[in-house]
């Protein structure tokens, strides 16, 4: 009798499996589409797992987390992106896991259940499929047992192939027909729509059975003396007071010359000065938080003695200065050249580097747990994250070049077109703004012009099978801008025209030229 319960499960999440393959069929695979409509389909695949997992409906966290895997949809929607896909699929999957969990932990242990939930996706149809004729196995009667249906099935199942073997070898229409039923002929349009259909299968099918890993590797606790070879009271006091003096002399030499207290040594520019250093300085400063963890633990003999605890928080505020110094070197070295996607996520990262240093710092005053300090992160490059999916860098990043190059009157270097039109649709808006410009050089307006045309023609395209809604407010902007035409002749990624190919030589001409070039190098002209 357990065997009807399951069956109703197994039916009640099999129908909204089959309706996403189906939207994401049509979508996909009849329509083409992509871009925005990613979003619209992990609505749908949200939907699905809303009605096919009753846990979900009744679990207030999980709520939150499918209130989150929404908002990311939206994400999609506006501007889809390979971010805004991963942490849908986060969030979507801690909203199926949520229900199977006491409560929420720590951020280490949902990244080892988000991992096994990702390797446990394949196979979860063939468990579940496995599990599932087991139990009907065990709670079928004597009157439905296999052994007993396969005896009675054999003898006309034999037979009637074998009769319909030898029909098809006298009648060429039912070989035919029987050929076509059971091979069906495969082409790659075939396959790659069966393997389609196999991983909307798979996605949904992971979300609506899910099984959160049973054992979890335990979160670094970071309390009490740890033993390590060499750390003591005392090796931590001399290391913290020379790496105090070391960091000192760096951050006044910062203080001299980034921030503008004293003129640059001869031969050295503030770019120079500037880009050379900003990563190596993160990477000390990342080395100075490991530091801290492992030798400062909460409730150690380091860590109670008031002298290390006072020289720790000056290294740490030296480090949250040596911080921002790198993050005053990447602005000055943007503002000397250009600014890019990179560099704002550079800036993104060190800004949290702080954040981590600033927590530690406090988790070591109020004896905070290491899952406090994993969550704090985790929080603050979970909301970074979060705001890039709904903001362009590569729209920032255009704008800023724009406003800044030298041919406008700015302090960066010449204007990059290149990097311009390779952002695609990003730089679109920037550039219309820069056309408009009355002060424009007629030569880089054409430039301009050229690469305007080519980004607004591309998105367009684009904008036919997949469509984002950042996408449309572009080309309605642009409409509704005045701008010139497309000047004429091939142009280049700058917008310059290209020289013009040369045209081939005849075989002729080019036999009597060869010629003439073997008897001057012979000396054969003229005799």
């Amino acid at each position: 009798m357990h065997n009807f319960p399951l069956a109703g499960r197994f039916r009640w999440k099999l129908v909204p499996t089959l309706v996403v393959v189906a939207i994401g069929d049509w979508l996909f695979y009849q329509r083409h589409l992509y871009g925005g409509f990613y979003g619209l389909f992990a609505l749908a695949l949200l939907i699905a797992l809303w009605t096919g997992r009753p846990a979900v409906r009744h679990d207030r966290r999980a709520w939150a987390a499918l209130s989150a895997a929404g908002l990311f949809a939206l994400a999609l929607v506006y501007d889809a992106s390979l971010l805004a896909l991963a942490l849908f699929w986060a969030a979507a999957s801690m909203a199926t896991l949520l229900p199977a969990t006491a409560r929420f932990d720590d951020g280490w242990r949902w990244c080892q259940r988000l991992i096994w939930q990702g390797v446990r996706t394949p196979f979860v149809p063939l468990i579940d499929l496995r599990r599932f004729l087991k139990i009907r196995a065990a709670g079928r009667s004597g009157r439905w047992n296999l052994g007993a249906v396969l005896a009675v099935l054999a003898l006309p199942l034999m037979g009637s192939v074998v009769i319909l073997a030898l029909f098809s070898a006298a009648n060429p229409l039912i070989e035919r027909f029987l050929s076509s039923l059971l091979w069906p002929e495969l082409s790659l349009e075939l396959i790659g729509r069966l393997i389609l259909w196999g991983l909307l299968f798979l996605m949904m099918w992971s979300l609506l059975r899910p099984r959160p890993a049973r054992r979890l590797l335990p979160a670094f606790g970071g309390h009490g003396d740890l033993v390590l070879p060499g750390v003591s009271v005392a090796s931590v006091t001399l290391s913290l007071l020379l790496f105090n003096l070391i960091f000192a002399l760096q951050n006044l030499m910062d203080m001299a010359w980034l921030w503008g207290l004293a003129p640059m040594p001869a031969g050295m520019s503030m770019a120079d000065y500037a880009h050379r250093g900003a990563y190596p300085l993160i990477a000390t400063a990342l080395l100075a938080a490991l530091f801290v963890l492992v030798t400062l633990r909460p409730g150690s003999k380091t860590a109670r003695t008031k002298a290390i605890r006072n020289l720790v928080m000056l290294w740490i505020g030296q480090n949250i200065f040596l911080v921002a110094s790198s993050m005053l070197r990447t602005i000055d070295y943007i503002e000397a050249y250009s600014l890019t996607r990179l560099r704002i996520a550079a800036l993104a990262w060190m800004a949290l580097v702080a954040l981590g240093l600033a927590a530690i710092c406090w988790r070591l005053l109020r004896e905070r747990s290491a899952a406090w300090l994993i969550n704090v992160n985790l929080a603050a490059g979970g909301l970074v994250l979060a705001v890039a999916c709904f903001v362009d860098l590569g729209a920032v990043a255009a704008q800023w070049n724009v406003r800044h190059a030298r041919e406008v009157g700015g302090r960066g270097v010449a204007l990059d077109l290149c990097y311009l039109s390779g952002l695609g649709g990003s730089a679109l808006l920037p550039l219309i703004d820069l056309e408009r410009r009355t002060d424009l050089q007629p030569a880089l307006r054409e430039h301009v012009q050229a690469v305007r045309v080519r980004i607004h023609d591309a998105l367009a395209q684009d904008q036919r099978q997949g469509w984002t809604l950042l996408g449309q407010m572009r080309l309605k902007r642009a409409r509704n801008s005045p701008a010139a035409p497309a000047p004429s002749g091939a142009r280049g990624c700058a917008g310059a025209l290209l020289p013009p190919p040369q045209a081939p030589v005849a075989p002729a001409q080019a036999e009597s030229v060869d010629a003439k070039a073997v008897h001057a190098l012979t000396g054969e002209i003229g005799k």
